[in-house]
């Protein structure tokens, strides 16, 4: 048996998505569309150094690699924007998850290029 202990007046937990109403505001606890408080609820910036990181994966996919692109610092339409670009550039599929761009494939060579025709400076992580 789990027992929880609280203190009196304070919540060990809040909700922050809700599938019915979406974000949930965390000053008034209102869905972010109809919020009161007109809090800003926002994503956090992913923090960079400054240096892409390039990592080939097949963990959780059956064997299939995909190529992650980490560490650009950029906004949600940037991104899907670069990864448009790249996923063209490499003739494959791909997707934007959790700010990492994943292309399908080893593709590291080609990514590699066209990062640094755009001025990035771009590290191999990983084996």
């Amino acid at each position: 048996m789990i027992k929880r202990t609280v203190t009196p007046g304070a919540s060990s937990s809040r909700l922050v998505y809700s599938t019915d109403a979406g974000r949930i505001c965390p000053d008034c606890r209102q869905p972010v569309a109809s919020c009161v408080c007109g809090g800003q609820v926002t994503a956090p910036a992913s923090p960079t150094d400054g240096i892409v990181r390039l990592s080939h994966e097949t963990k959780g996919r059956k064997g299939k690699g995909v190529t992650l692109i980490k560490g650009l610092g950029l906004d949600a339409d940037a991104m899907a924007l670069l990864a448009k670009q790249l996923k063209a550039s490499c003739g494959s599929g791909g997707t934007v998850k959790d700010g990492v761009i994943e292309i399908q494939g080893d593709h590291r060579d080609v990514v590699t290029t066209a990062l640094v025709k755009q001025g990035r400076s771009v590290k191999r992580s990983g084996g």
